[in-house]
Order: C-alpha cells, then sequence, then structure tokens
C-alpha cells in the first residue's frame, strides 16, 4: 500500500552509519519481510554490530514512525486497486510490521474502512518466508487459502504466500525488482494491473 521498503531503507542507512558501517541494498533485500526482531538480528548479524537487537528494534522503529508521521504517500494506483477489489472480495492485510506502525499508515491513508482484517506481526511466532502470518489471516477471513490471493512486493512475502497455498500476483516495488520472483503465479507491473490480472481470473 506504501513504499514502506523506502522508509526502512533508509532507516536502516542511516543506523548503519550510526555504528559507523555501510548497509548494502542486498541485505536490507533480506531484512525484507522478516518479522521486525528477526529483520534487525540479520542486520546486527551481517554488519558486524554488537548491540541487542531489542535495543536495535526500538531504535529503528522509532525513526520509521517518525517518518510515517510526516506524511504516507499511497503506492500507484491504491485508491484503483481498493475500489475496484473492495465490492467484490474481503479484504485482509498480512504485514510484517507492527501494529501501531500499521495503526500510523491506517490513519495517514485513511483505507481501514476497505479491510475486514488486519493481521500484523505482533501474534506472529514464525515470519516471512514462512506461511503463518497469511493462514491466519484466511483464517480470521473464515476462507480456504486455495481461493485467496496474495498480491506481495518482496520475495520473501510472496514466498510465504505460495506456502500458504495461495495464488500469489507479485507487484515489485524498485526497490525488489532484483529480487526472485520466479516462483509467483502473476507479475504485475503496478497494482492496476494486478487488479485487471485478478478480474480476469473470474
Amino acid at each position: 500500500m506504501i513504499d514502506s521498503e523506502k522508509v526502512y531503507f533508509e532507516a536502516g542507512r542511516v543506523i548503519a552509519r550510526e555504528f559507523h558501517k555501510e548497509v548494502s541494498d542486498q541485505t536490507l533485500g533480506r531484512m525484507m519481510g522478516r518479522k521486525p526482531l528477526e529483520s534487525v538480528a540479520l542486520f546486527a548479524q551481517e554488519l558486524g554490530i554488537d548491540e541487542d537487537p531489542e535495543t536495535l528494534l526500538k531504535r529503528r522503529e522509532a525513526r520509521v514512525v517518525s517518518v510515517l508521521e510526516q506524511g504516507v504517500d499511497p503506492m500507484p494506483g491504491l485508491d484503483y486497486i481498493l475500489k475496484t477489489l473492495q465490492p467484490r472480495f474481503p479484504l485482509a492485510i498480512a504485514t510484517s510490521a507492527p501494529k501501531y506502525i500499521v495503526d500510523v499508515v491506517m490513519r495517514k491513508l485513511d483505507v481501514r474502512q476497505f479491510f475486514r482484517v488486519i493481521q500484523t506481526s505482533d501474534d506472529v511466532v514464525n515470519g516471512k518466508p514462512d506461511p503463518e502470518i497469511y493462514l491466519k489471516a484466511m483464517g480470521k477471513l473464515e476462507v480456504k487459502p486455495a481461493d485467496c490471493i496474495v498480491l506481495e512486493d518482496s520475495s520473501n512475502g510472496a514466498l510465504a504466500g505460495k506456502r500458504s497455498g495461495a495464488y500469489v500476483i507479485a507487484v515489485p516495488s524498485i526497490y525488489t525488482r532484483g529480487q526472485d520472483f520466479s516462483f509467483v503465479d502473476y507479475v504485475a507491473s503496478d497494482l492496476p494491473d494486478a487488479a485487471r490480472h485478478i478480474e480476469s481470473l473470474d
């Protein structure tokens, strides 16, 4: 819904520099889609930062919330896809972000009314690419995985969707276009393209 990678990538770069390190896009890409604590633990490991992951996470999330509070830009086509699909399908969010960050995004975009279920990472044990978060969202929607369509912008997230048993559409961002999406069912150029493809599946 938003270009969250831009926000998280920049937060990662700033924090790395605070430890006199430089973080690669590859490391930042591997962090995407994972549970927050898992992602910062990977960050610390790959950069050789001797810092408690909980402390690192608090530092990163504070920076992310500060940026989001200043303004959130929706992904191009978000309004179109929500208004096209919501009247016909029950919609859910399955995000690796914690609830308090999702709440900021929902408020800034004013889109909460479009979603029947919002599944955050707060009560998920295994982060993406494990399918747990999707299976929980599907359970709350009371729908079978085979009847679900997952939209994802990261390889980790798309793999979680496939492992759940859903039909997966990748909508890569400029930060994830180089990731492996060879296993998904369809790669969309943007959100309107994804919406049109979903309509063609009926």
